[in-house]
């Protein structure tokens, strides 16, 4: 009994550690191993249900259109010549108005017609003058005041006619004259065109000291001239308070009334506008000078700014 019982005792014993290596899982990992394995667990969630990302959208090569329709241009200004004609009933005028900026004339009437300068010739004298080394303040005073005294000393002092003839050929003046009578320096005989011409070349090709002293008397100008004339018909009357630079002309009555208003409009001188004309004798320089102004008022359109 004793040996059987230790027999059975030794067997059970082996069932029972057979038992329990068929039980337990030969390879369970220790927590380590498992922490390990929960990691790539959470890696491999990540990896495979990735959160979705916006692309920017690329930048557009056009700008978005607008909603406002572009603007059509408006109608080239112009102005009309007969009208002008129209504004000196039983007289003569002729204008041109000349835009530096775009070098053209953009109004032209009757450019070539004749007239009696009146102190227009002061500008020839001027520019005499001031080659020969007359001292600027008495230019300028003649051209200011439209002083009749200096112009007459000046005009004997440098050549009288010969002055006019010099200027014409070297500005290129084809309608301008010398006065049949040498002393009547008033009655040398222009061109609304050639006017066009003197400003063009003081602005353009004179020298600047030349430019400046004239330019400076003329933006000058006192409202009356040394003979107690009103001055200021035409251009500053019309212009309100664009910049201006005038030289006028006024004579009377050998079988006209002979009023011109000349110069510069605009900012940098760009415009040169000159007005020449010959009007009846019964008319009053004031009546004639209101004459000037609505002529001058008429040219606003094609002035810029206006």
């Amino acid at each position: 009994m004793g040996k059987v019982s230790g027999v059975v005792l030794l067997v059970g014993l082996c069932l029972g550690a057979i038992l329990a290596m068929a039980l337990i899982p030969p390879s369970r990992p220790g927590p380590a191993a498992v922490a390990d394995a929960a990691s790539r667990a959470t890696v491999m969630t990540v990896e495979s249900r990735p959160e979705p990302v916006e692309s920017p959208a690329p930048p557009s090569s056009k700008a978005p259109p607008s909603s406002k329709a572009p603007e059509a241009p408006g109608p080239p200004k112009s102005v009309d010549t007969q009208a002008l004609a129209d504004l000196v009933p039983g007289g003569q005028v002729s204008v041109v108005v000349y835009d530096r900026t775009a070098e053209k004339n953009t109004v032209s009437l009757k450019a070539e017609r004749s007239y009696t300068s009146a102190s227009l010739v002061k500008l020839l004298i001027a520019l005499e003058a001031l080659q020969a080394g007359t001292s600027t303040g008495t230019v300028q005073r003649m051209l200011s005041v439209s002083d009749d005294d200096i112009a007459g000393r000046l005009w004997s002092a440098h050549g009288g006619p010969a002055i006019v003839t010099r200027w014409a050929a070297k500005i290129g003046l084809g309608g301008t004259r010398p006065p049949e009578d040498p002393g009547r320096w008033g009655d040398t005989r222009i061109t609304a065109a050639d006017i066009a011409k003197i400003y063009r070349y003081l602005l353009d090709q004179a020298g600047a000291g030349t430019r400046t002293t004239i330019m400076r008397a003329l933006s000058g100008a006192t409202e009356s001239g040394s003979d107690g004339i009103r001055q200021y018909f035409g251009i500053p009357d019309a212009v309100g308070s664009l910049p201006w630079s005038i030289k006028q002309g006024w004579a009377c009555c050998r079988g006209s009334r002979i009023l011109h208003s000349s110069g510069t409009v605009g900012e940098d001188d760009r415009y040169i506008v000159v007005v020449l004309t010959s009007q009846p004798t019964s008319t009053t320089y004031a009546g004639a000078g209101r004459r000037i102004t609505e002529v001058v008022k008429a040219l606003l359109p094609i002035i810029d700014g206006l």
